[in-house]
């Protein structure tokens, strides 16, 4: 992993408590496709740039065990302190060094994660962990088409938001745009004739605005923003939140709106 974004202890605490958890559907089909092209048993999965875990307690209950990879160690601080998963190890590493056998991985996964790889030195430790029949997938979450419902407002809301992301472009980093375009050059790349995408994958919750401006305070451009110029940093999330409120009429920050939005997924498989 060439870059390190995500490594202090404050923006590792905001991640864990902000970020989206991948639809549990999307896990499914990712379990689907490895069972049909590899099946049982399902011995390890590993998650590569982990985070705080989001994406690899989804993959616990499916894998004898599983194994989440990161860079960051304060991000793997606060995956390790989710209870109840006593089949998921975290370490420290990156996805172009991999501290596993040959042969030895059932699935690779990476979840908003892929676009801060280095791609051939990734493609080749995929090639040589996974098992023959074994799957990568990677996805990723389609932010251009993030949509909110809210009785009336809903359209008049989406602007605020694509208005915060023109205001974070100067700081958005060359990989995030590679994210935005669906991996498109790494899936070219990947070696398996056996591979796939999922264009477009819907997802929707319910978010609190709170919550939506601690998404906000979560993406890597922001945390660039804040380190350049910390109180218009803040003063952007302000204004962000105000501005939600008032098209909506109310006062609390906890209340919730409706949110749209879609993931991709590259799936790829390794030749028997």
């Amino acid at each position: 992993m060439a870059y390190r974004l995500f490594e202090g202890k404050e923006h590792a605490s905001v991640y864990q408590k902000y970020r989206f958890t991948p639809p549990t559907d999307l896990k499914n089909v990712i379990i689907q496709y490895l069972d049909k092209k590899k099946g049982w048993p399902h011995v390890l999965a590993v998650d590569l740039g982990c985070g705080t875990g989001q994406n690899t307690r989804l993959l616990a209950p499916h894998f004898k065990e599983v194994a989440g990879i990161d860079i960051s160690e304060c991000q793997l601080e606060e995956a390790r302190a989710v209870p109840g998963y006593p089949n998921i190890t975290y370490s420290k590493g990156t996805a172009e060094e991999l501290p596993f056998a040959d042969g030895s991985v059932d699935l690779l996964t990476a979840a908003s994660a892929a676009h801060w790889f280095d791609q051939s030195k990734f493609l080749a430790e995929a090639d040589r962990v996974l098992k023959p029949g074994g799957c990568m997938a990677l996805l990723g979450f389609i932010d251009s088409n993030v949509r909110f419902i809210y009785k009336d407002c809903g359209d008049r809301l989406n602007p605020f938001y694509q208005e915060v992301k023109q205001a974070l472009l100067p700081y958005t980093s060359k990989p995030v745009a590679v994210s935005e375009s669906k991996l498109e050059d790494m899936y070219s790349a990947i070696p398996f004739p056996d591979k796939e995408r999922i264009e477009s994958f819907p997802a929707k919750c319910f978010i609190s605005v709170r919550n939506l401006v601690g998404f906000i305070r979560s993406w890597s451009m922001f945390q660039a923003y804040k380190l350049k110029d910390p109180q218009s940093a803040e003063d952007l999330l302000i204004n962000t939140q105000k501005r939600f409120l008032d098209e909506m009429g109310v006062n609390s920050p906890d209340t919730e709106i409706e949110l749209e939005w879609e993931y991709f997924c590259v799936l790829a498989s390794k030749p028997l």
